[in-house]
């Protein structure tokens, strides 16, 4: 007597329906295991990518240099000693490289300057969550941002220390609600300057947030002018092409020279590209994945026991059964395969259900906080049904091997 698969796979879906809450109590620990891990890979995936594109906004081509790594509004404690950049690298790179088709600067302008808070105001509304940068006027060709209103600085302002600004779109929104900016004044740290552009949203960023909305860029020269005594500056160099390996290079061994870093010490400044800046973020959410894999692992290690448990009962429960089967024919192949298959069923139906349940969070979660972004990838859905599938062929294999060498005779008689 041998049953087809699809035939096995009835069985077991009727054996489930059958005992639908103690099914639900066995694979409960899959269930939550594949929701865990699910869930975390679609919140991961949606962050990296995220991430990605906030730096290729910035310039995929682009070599960063700063004194400290990490956030410029964050240095850390034991790099801020270091020595700042200084201007005057920024002829020396670009005369001893060959690769480097362009190179800018830029000032970071902390939130609190000389112990007093910089706010940007116009009348009947203020907002202190700011980020001030002075830039080179060719920044913005160096690292280009849509502009939903106005335009960049001109060098010739750049040079002459005008008083103008270019604002994020949430500034935008704070201090000029349901108004056109542009050629509008407002008051920054007690000066005035009037609004040349307005960028449009931002793409990208850390958990759906992207400080450049918040940025008010200034000319170089009217950042030096105004705040002589920050020394926070960033160079940004752009390759050529093609040569972006070569010109980091070049680059860092032309920082070396200039700074005096002897051979075989470690840089005394920091210099990144956005592909490694993924990298280090890539690592941390593969820290954030193995911990959340760990977690999900007890909930399958229990879950599939109690699978193994509730087939072990099944076995007993349908000795009769098996013994018949025996009688008619059956082959231990075709009991290993019964349960073995009604086992798989049982455990796909847990992981299907996991599946669900991490979907309608991930969902929900886009829904209720849009700064966090979120997407299912389709690898978290193939690997969460096949791991549930595997755990019930793991589990599934001593209850079926058990069923299979029921001695038929000895079955028919069991009551």
């Amino acid at each position: 007597m041998n049953i087809s698969t699809v035939q096995n796979v009835k069985l077991a879906l009727q054996a489930v329906s059958a005992h639908r809450f103690r099914s639900l109590l066995t694979v409960l620990g899959i269930v939550i295991g594949i929701t865990t891990v699910v869930t975390v890979a679609s919140l991961l995936t949606g962050l990296r990518e995220g991430v990605v594109v906030f730096f290729q906004e910035l310039g995929p081509d682009n070599i960063f240099l700063y004194k400290t790594s990490g956030d410029p509004g964050q240095e850390p404690p034991k790099e801020r000693k270091r020595r700042p950049m200084k201007s005057e690298y920024v002829e020396f790179i670009r005369h001893w490289t060959s690769s480097v088709a362009d190179i800018g600067e830029q000032i970071y302008i902390p939130p609190v300057v000389d112990g007093k808070p910089i706010t940007a105001h116009v009348p009947g509304f203020e907002s202190e969550n700011i980020n001030v940068a002075g830039q080179s006027p060719n920044m913005g060709e160096i690292s280009p941002r849509d502009f939903a209103l106005g335009r960049y600085f001109s060098a010739e302002e750049d040079q002459r220390q005008a008083h103008v600004a270019v604002i994020g779109s949430n500034v935008a929104d704070s201090l000029y609600p349901a108004l056109n900016p542009i050629g509008a004044t407002m008051m920054l740290d007690g000066a005035e300057y009037t609004i040349i552009g307005v960028y449009a949203k931002a793409k990208g960023g850390f958990f759906g947030e992207n400080g450049q909305d918040n940025a008010i860029v200034i000319p170089l020269r009217t950042a030096r002018l105004r705040y002589p005594q920050v020394d926070r500056l960033m160079i940004t160099a752009k390759a050529k092409p093609g040569r972006r390996e070569e010109a980091y290079a070049e680059v860092e061994g032309v920082m070396r020279r200039i700074r005096r870093v002897p051979t075989g010490a470690a840089n005394d400044f920091a210099i990144s590209t956005p592909d490694q800046i993924i990298q280090q973020f890539d690592k941390i959410t593969g820290l954030i994945g193995l911990v959340a894999i760990a977690i999900s692992a007890l909930g399958l290690l229990v879950g599939g026991i109690g699978v193994m448990n509730i087939m072990l009962v099944s076995v007993t429960e349908r000795t009769r059964e098996i013994g018949v089967r025996k009688a008619l024919g059956a082959r231990r192949r075709d009991i290993v395969g019964q349960f073995l298959v009604e086992a798989m069923t049982l455990t796909g139906v847990g992981g299907t259900l996991g599946i669900i349940i991490a979907v309608l969070i991930t969902m929900a979660i886009g829904a209720l906080v849009p700064s966090l972004p979120s997407k299912v990838p389709a690898w978290a859905l193939i690997t969460g049904f096949s791991v549930s599938v595997i755990i019930g062929v793991f589990f599934g294999v001593w209850p079926a091997t058990k069923a299979a060498r029921l001695d038929p005779v000895e079955a028919l008689r069991y009551e």
